[in-house]
């Protein structure tokens, strides 16, 4: 292990972007899973402006599993840099939607705070794969993405 000041700043970096990443995610699960009102309005505007009439709960219950799912890669140890690309990828969709969609930016008249939230969750998804990204490396090289590099 380096035996530098930034060798403990690290990771202890990353794991406060994973508990932020985390806490949102498992946050918004109630909304998503109980079919809060606001959850179902938006997830219909979605699936509406998408052309999938009646198909609002399949994608509100699909991406919820799929942030529950990232939340439990982000929380083992050794796949936290795997979550951190879940993470962005989630929140690529999510940020894409408000900027292209007829949801907008500001969904529920509160100054767009859950646009925000999936801003922030982007921003430290990339953190995440960027401090983690030896553990992705490795996967890549389990996964025969990548070949062992010569000396």
């Amino acid at each position: 292990m380096e035996n530098n000041p930034t060798s403990k700043l690290k990771p202890a970096m990353a794991w406060v972007a994973t508990l932020w990443v985390v806490y949102i995610f498992i946050w918004y699960l109630q909304y998503k899973f109980l079919g809060h009102p606001g959850s179902v309005d938006l997830f219909t505007t979605l699936t509406d402006w998408l052309g999938f009439h009646g198909y609002e709960k399949a994608m509100r219950i699909g991406t919820g599993s799929c942030e529950l799912l990232c939340s439990i890669i982000l929380l083992t140890p050794g796949l936290q840099g795997l979550g951190g690309l879940g993470a962005i990828t989630l929140m690529t969709g999510a940020i894409f939607f408000h900027l292209a969609s007829p949801l907008g930016i500001d969904p529920y008249g509160d100054g767009g705070i859950l646009f925000k939230q999936a801003v922030s969750v982007w921003t430290c998804g990339v953190i995440i794969a960027v401090l983690r990204r030896d553990q992705l490396v490795t996967l890549a090289h389990r996964a025969g993405l990548l070949k062992p590099q010569m000396a």
